[in-house]
């Protein structure tokens, strides 16, 4: 059960047997890149999206520096940059956005069977025993990789174990995939095996929810866990926004409502755009959007200064600034964009992210409190000054 596939490397496919189905393809094709270079199988060209930058948003780092950052953002969606810009803009008028980091961390959770729950038991009671020779295993296949504990649960006749570990700059989804599997061999070729009455594992119980949203993720994070936040006068947001920090408020918990009855996954307005976007845009795993789209926007709004106080919380940024599509020049670039090229800056990246993500959230929430929201992306989108001109149905 535990076996790997035989995977071909990408050198040895042949193009041959694709020409017909890219005849006629040129924009896709037309790259100047070395195959070999490619991570990627069965490779063919480059999928080109739309690139623009959003900000400058002012940021002050837990630090206490303070900087003025520019995200890119590749996406194939109008209105989006134009509105995150929007919201830099308010938030710099008051004093710019801040953000704390407060924790981080990566899992990987295989899954041991045995014959009945009974075994499985004595096998969750007992595991802790042994996480110093389980850490000493895991920690030799990375001079990164950091074991934090485990955390075991029985499920039938099989007891799933979280592996909790830290991963310095990497994201780490496949640093703590090889420190896993490591871990696990040794357990099967040692006594433990048999004293425990192992029958057998399966690398991913599916436990860690990686590339899935789940609860788990709010619990604990997998990626850095950080909170965003800035405050709007009245004034500003009169200015900006063509309505008050009052009326703003009102239409944000009105959606907050909504979202409650909806039951939906966290509550934020549309933070996905900025994730995907920066994402694609510095070689993150596209996929673990749907790891990192659980947010918190709160809102508090103080009645005697109108001040409005917004803050943005994210449990799980599974990001990383080495490793992975980073590696690619243009996602190098797209990193050095948003000051967060080299070692030492994820923590960082993850902050910057969720200002740039608050700053989204706050100007497309004054787009529906205004009622410019659907006028806004037909003027993008169409180039038309009223949507309304389109013909009838």
């Amino acid at each position: 059960m535990h076996a790997v596939p035989t995977m071909t490397p990408p050198s040895q496919h042949s193009a041959a047997k694709f020409q017909a189905h890219i005849k006629g393809i040129k924009h896709i094709t037309n790259h100047e890149k070395d195959p070999e270079e490619i991570k990627i199988e069965n490779f063919i060209g480059f999928a080109r999206v739309p690139l623009g930058l959003a900000g400058p948003l002012h940021i002050r780092a837990p630090d206490g520096v303070e900087k003025d950052v520019c995200a890119p953002m590749a996406t194939t969606e109008a209105a989006m940059i134009a509105s995150c810009c929007r919201g830099s803009k308010a938030f710099n008028m008051g004093g710019g956005t801040e953000f704390h980091v407060l924790s981080q961390g990566m899992s990987r959770s295989p899954a041991f069977r045995f014959d009945s729950p009974r075994e499985a038991c004595l096998f969750a009671r007992r595991i802790h025993d042994y996480e110093s020779e389980i850490a000493t295993v895991a920690e030799s296949t990375s001079r990164y990789v950091r074991f934090r504990g485990i955390v075991p649960h029985v499920i039938g006749s099989w007891a799933h174990v979280v592996f909790r570990y830290v991963c310095g700059d990497a994201a780490g989804q496949n640093m703590v995939s090889f420190a896993t599997e490591a871990a696990c061999t040794w357990l099967m070729q040692s006594t433990l095996a048999s004293d425990f009455q192992i029958r057998d594992f399966c690398e991913e119980g599916q436990m860690s929810s990686e590339k899935k949203a789940s609860w788990g993720h709010v619990t604990t994070a997998r990626g850095v866990e950080v909170i965003a936040w800035g405050k709007l006068s009245d004034a500003v947001c009169r200015s900006v926004f063509k309505c008050s920090t009052e009326t703003l408020y009102q239409v944000m918990r009105v959606g907050q409502e909504g979202n409650f009855r909806n039951g939906q996954h966290g509550h934020n307005i549309d933070v996905s755009n900025v994730l995907a976007a920066i994402f694609i845009a510095t070689g993150q795993d596209a996929a673990c959007v749907a790891d990192a789209s659980w947010s918190q926007l709160t809102m508090e709004y103080d009645q005697t200064t109108r001040d409005l106080q917004l803050s943005l919380y994210f449990p799980s940024l599974p990001v990383g600034v080495i490793g992975g599509g980073t590696s690619y020049d243009t996602q190098q670039e797209g990193l050095q964009i948003i000051q967060c090229a080299g070692p030492g800056l994820k923590e960082q990246f993850a902050g910057f992210i969720a200002c740039f993500a608050l700053a989204l959230d706050l100007s497309t929430a004054a787009s529906v409190a205004t009622n410019t929201f659907a006028g806004s992306h037909a003027k993008m989108a169409h180039g038309r000054s009223d949507h309304r001109q389109r013909a009838k149905i």
